[in-house]
């Protein structure tokens, strides 16, 4: 057992050194321009890797995506993104279920400053269009209350939904909320 543990652990730190990560720093004031800059980073074979929103030293208040590809693996894949960006929950809710019906799949989200929408709550939608559409069930559940949002949170689990994403943004009509992001199970 030691030596096939022995031999293991050598092998598993090859792979792991002949891993080769190249990546993409994009950011932006404008979503449209986020997206389309995503999905120029996905037809060159990367693929999202995480967002935040914030000022940056000297670009101002942008939205920021990292991109990243495995420089060792072969790179068929090319993904759809969609951005979806929205001051109001309801529209994001609209917006999330029609790319839901499509078969995009939920890949983060984060809150910036737009150059034109003001503070917006961004959402980033992916699909392989290499795969079959199946449809996605989203919920998004938007309150000024932690224990409200506990509540309803548990509601929509006992209906399959499990949280996906969560962000605390100030919106047009609600304030300060806690915005959570649920897929159908």
């Amino acid at each position: 057992m030691r030596l096939l543990v022995g031999l293991l652990i050598p092998a598993a730190l090859l792979c792991a050194a002949d891993a080769h990560f190249d990546y993409r720093v994009l950011a932006t004031t404008k979503t449209s321009t986020l997206e389309r800059e995503m999905n120029e980073a996905a037809d060159a074979g990367f693929h999202f890797g995480d967002t935040m929103g914030g000022q940056t030293a000297f670009g101002g208040k942008e939205g920021v995506v990292v991109m990243l590809k495995n420089s060792s693996l072969k790179q068929d894949q090319h993904l759809l993104y969609r951005l979806l960006a929205t001051n109001k929950t309801s529209t994001m809710q609209k917006e999330m279920q029609q790319l839901g019906d499509e078969g995009f799949e939920y890949r983060g989200q984060t809150v910036f400053n737009a150059a034109l929408g003001g503070q917006e709550v961004v959402v980033i939608m992916e699909r392989d269009p290499a795969k079959p559409a199946g449809k996605i069930a989203y919920r998004l559940l938007a309150t000024s209350k932690t224990s409200t949002m506990e509540k309803e949170l548990n509601e929509a689990g006992e209906s399959g939904f499990r949280i996906v994403g969560m962000t605390v943004a100030k919106s047009a009509f609600g304030g300060y909320e806690v915005i959570s992001i649920l897929r159908g199970e």
